[in-house]
């Protein structure tokens, strides 16, 4: 899958900015490398940061938050805005009403906060670059992070 601009999830973000070198850890940030040495737009929304950020800080891994903040720098950053949450509540909603929740209904849901970024982000052609395509492929274009390719 060939797209203008890759959104990460959490997932890949995670990956990335792990300290312990595991080999999808390294097969995820040589990924990452080959899209940004192509020249893809690769951004980091907000909410993925803040998914990954709170894990380290919970377990005081300075050297992933100094990788997430080194990233963040490297990379677009798309910070949250009032019409993101507005489309998140609108995916909530939409959710429950098929029946279909994505997560508990006492959590923020980051799956549609991503979605909602993703599809206020104003690009056409994009995609979520994820571990788990299910919840986000109902509401935004998202693909397992190996199958999307640099141009």
């Amino acid at each position: 899958m060939v797209s203008q601009a890759v959104l990460l999830d959490a997932g890949p973000l995670g990956l990335v900015t792990n300290p312990k070198r595991s080999p999808r850890s390294v097969a995820c940030a040589q990924w990452l490398q080959s899209l940004v040495a192509k020249g893809m737009r690769v951004v980091v929304p907000e909410i993925a940061d803040y998914e990954v950020r709170r894990e380290l800080l919970r377990a005081n891994k300075t050297k992933g938050v100094a990788q997430l903040d080194a990233l963040a720098l490297l990379l677009e950053y798309l910070p949250l805005t009032t019409s993101a949450m507005r489309q998140a509540a609108l995916f909530w909603a939409q959710a429950r009403q098929q029946g279909q929740p994505t997560a508990n209904d006492r959590t923020i849901d980051g799956d549609m906060i991503l979605a909602a970024q993703a599809v206020t982000f104003g690009v056409a052609d994009f995609v979520i670059a994820t571990t788990n395509v299910g919840h986000l492929s109902r509401f935004a274009p998202a693909e397992l992070w190996q199958n999307i390719h640099p141009i």
